[in-house]
């Protein structure tokens, strides 16, 4: 027999299991509770809701082959797992072509989600209640309303792009901007840039265009930023864990401000846990990663919004939580955005105003 007729016409059949795709879904949901949570990285309920959701909203529909449980079971394993297309095609008993297929319709589904999930929840004067219920934070940043900074997300890209790619670390990747509140739940995502470029680039890409939709905060109210954004001159990190006192006022605001800003890093702690395709990103088309990290912060909200009592997320709560791979900026000092003097100088006197409020408080409490 010759590898012509091997191939065409002694075809021996494949994918022949007797666990069809259905049934794995449906022992998936019936079965354990846990055994639903660590594979689909959220408990049935929430799994419940986002299909529901999606057959009411999104337009997604059961086909002949596949239904919506199953299609967003496939997209789940994918991110949640890191693994590739082949693995679920034979997990599932279907071609990598309709693998393939409903991965990029849940996607789209999610990305179109995300416009809703991913915005601010409270542009009012109302202040949060996790900075308004911490002596830490409170009445100091009452007009805060989130933090903002990047980090590096794997990526993919082909030989002849991957200079820009490459990050301090010799490792592909994007740099992704993202701010969130502080109910841990993004509110802008910005994914796509190059590994090597700076925040403070990316910050400003994100200001200049529209089409974008920057939420800028209203009057009076602000994010907080590390180093690489305006008018943060001091490197906050250093005093974090400090076993020492803070000994003047700079050092406590340093403190503070670093605790505070700790809420992003635990975002992007709980998202890259969850969603272990942003740590090891596959050969997809580079037009289609952003999307790729896009989905997962919508499932991030989505999970927040509909499980309270998360697991992943009870773990990110710890305040001041070190967060490995999160400690070190994707900013540079060298990079920072420059201020006019006017508006450099009122910041600096409204930062300094802070502090030394902040200072005097603490050394009546602590004398």
């Amino acid at each position: 027999m010759n590898e012509y007729e091997e191939i065409f016409l002694c075809k021996t059949p494949q994918r022949t299991s007797m666990l069809s795709s259905a049934q794995f879904v449906r022992d998936m949901i019936d079965g354990h509770p846990q055994t639903c949570y660590e594979l689909f990285r959220m408990d049935k309920e929430t799994f419940f809701n986002l299909c529901d959701h999606f057959k009411r909203y999104e337009n997604l529909k059961d086909t002949r082959l596949v239904i919506i449980e199953e299609a967003i079971s496939m997209f789940l394993l994918i991110v949640g797992h890191n693994v590739r297309i082949r693995i679920v095609t034979d997990r599932f008993q279907h071609s990598t072509e309709t693998i393939a297929r409903h991965f990029n319709e849940v996607r789209h589904a999610l990305c179109r989600l995300g416009k809703i999930l991913i915005c601010p929840n409270n542009m009012t004067n109302e202040v949060s209640s996790y900075v308004a219920s911490n002596p830490k934070y409170f009445p100091w940043f009452k007009d805060c309303i989130g933090a903002i900074d990047g980090t590096h997300i794997s990526a993919w890209v082909p030989t002849d792009r991957q200079t820009s790619f490459r990050g301090r670390k010799t490792v592909i990747t994007q740099n992704v901007m993202c701010a969130c509140n502080f109910d841990m739940m993004f509110t802008f995502v910005y994914a796509g840039w190059e590994g090597t470029a700076n925040d403070a680039r990316v910050f400003l890409d994100a200001l200049t265009r529209p089409e974008v939709n920057f939420p800028w905060p209203s009057e009076g109210k602000y994010y907080v930023v590390d180093f690489g954004y305006p008018c943060e001159r001091y490197h906050l990190q250093e005093y974090r864990g400090r076993r020492n006192q803070p000994i003047r006022y700079k050092e406590l605001f340093n403190y503070r401000h670093s605790s505070l800003r700790n809420i992003i890093e635990r975002c992007f702690g709980v998202l890259k846990t969850r969603f272990p395709i942003l740590r090891m990103m596959p050969c997809y088309k580079p037009s289609r990663q952003p999307s790729i990290v896009v989905a997962c912060c919508t499932l991030h909200n989505w999970i927040r919004l509909s499980t309270r009592n998360d697991q992943l997320f009870r773990e990110y709560e710890v305040e001041d939580l070190s967060i490995e791979g999160e400690e070190e900026s994707t900013s540079s000092r060298n990079h920072s955005i420059d201020l006019s003097d006017e508006s450099a100088a009122a910041m600096a006197a409204c930062r300094d105003q802070i502090a030394e409020v902040m200072w005097a408080n603490y050394i009546n409490v602590n004398p």
